[in-house]
């Protein structure tokens, strides 16, 4: 998923604080340094979730937690 989408509704809205939320919870960190690694230190939130939502959002949580946590390690992402 290379595109590059803006959140484009409450859904999506929703999506995308559901995977800041867990995946700070599963690192045992805050959200706000989740947040700021997926939007200022890369591109995930706007690069892959967003674009990856209609496949990821049908996914169980431990399931879309573990992709985007893979993500983070292939681009060399600090947590």
């Amino acid at each position: 998923m290379d595109s590059h989408e803006n959140i484009k509704n409450a859904k999506e809205l929703e999506f995308a604080v559901f995977c800041i939320e867990n995946v700070a919870a599963k690192l045992n960190v805050n959200a706000e340094t989740v947040y700021k690694a997926f939007t200022e230190k890369s591109d995930i939130l706007n690069g892959y979730i967003i674009p990856g939502y209609e496949v990821l959002h049908s996914q169980g949580r431990d399931y879309i937690v573990d992709d985007i946590i893979e993500v983070i390690k292939e681009r060399g992402v600090e947590v």
